[in-house]
C-alpha cells in the first residue's frame, strides 16, 4: 500500500484523439477531470461516471482509491475510454495480480480504431459525391 500521501500510481490511456494522464492513489480524496469533480465533468450523461469505475470495481479497489486525470482531445466518449484504459494500467502497476482480472474484462487492450482520413475527389473519407448521368 501507499505509505505517503504524495505516492501515486500512473497510467497514460489513448483512445481516438484523447489523450490521459492518470494519477491513482489509495487514500482518502475525491476523483478529479482537469480539476472538475467526476459528476462536473459527466454531467450530461450519468452512465459514464458508472462506466469510469469499472476498473477499480472489478478489482475491489471502488472506495480505496481516487484519482486525478488531466485529458486533452477528442470527444467525451473517447476520453470516458482513455481514462478507463489510465486507470487500469495504473491498477498494475500497483498491484501486478490485477493483470489478468482487467485482461479478462478487456480493459488493457488499448482500441486502435482511429479517424480515417479524407481522400481527394470525395467529400470524407469514403462518402463520393452524388453521381448524376446528364
Amino acid at each position: 500500500m501507499a505509505e505517503k500521501k504524495d505516492k501515486y500510481y500512473y497510467g497514460r490511456g489513448r483512445r481516438k484523439e484523447a489523450s490521459a494522464r492518470v494519477r491513482l492513489y489509495f487514500d482518502e480524496g475525491k476523483s478529479t477531470i482537469n480539476e472538475k469533480t467526476v459528476e462536473d465533468y459527466c454531467a450530461k450523461n450519468k452512465l459514464l461516471v458508472y462506466s469510469l469505475g469499472e476498473p477499480l470495481r472489478l478489482t475491489g479497489n471502488e472506495g480505496k482509491a481516487y484519482f486525478s486525470v488531466k485529458i486533452t482531445g477528442g470527444g467525451i466518449n473517447g476520453q470516458i475510454d482513455a481514462i478507463k484504459l489510465g486507470i487500469a494500467r495504473g491498477l498494475v502497476v500497483y498491484d501486478e495480480n490485477n493483470r489478468l482480472t482487467l485482461r479478462k474484462a478487456g480493459l488493457l487492450t488499448r482500441d486502435p480504431r482511429e479517424k480515417e482520413r479524407k481522400k481527394y475527389g470525395l467529400k470524407r473519407a469514403r462518402k463520393a459525391p452524388q453521381f448524376s448521368k446528364r
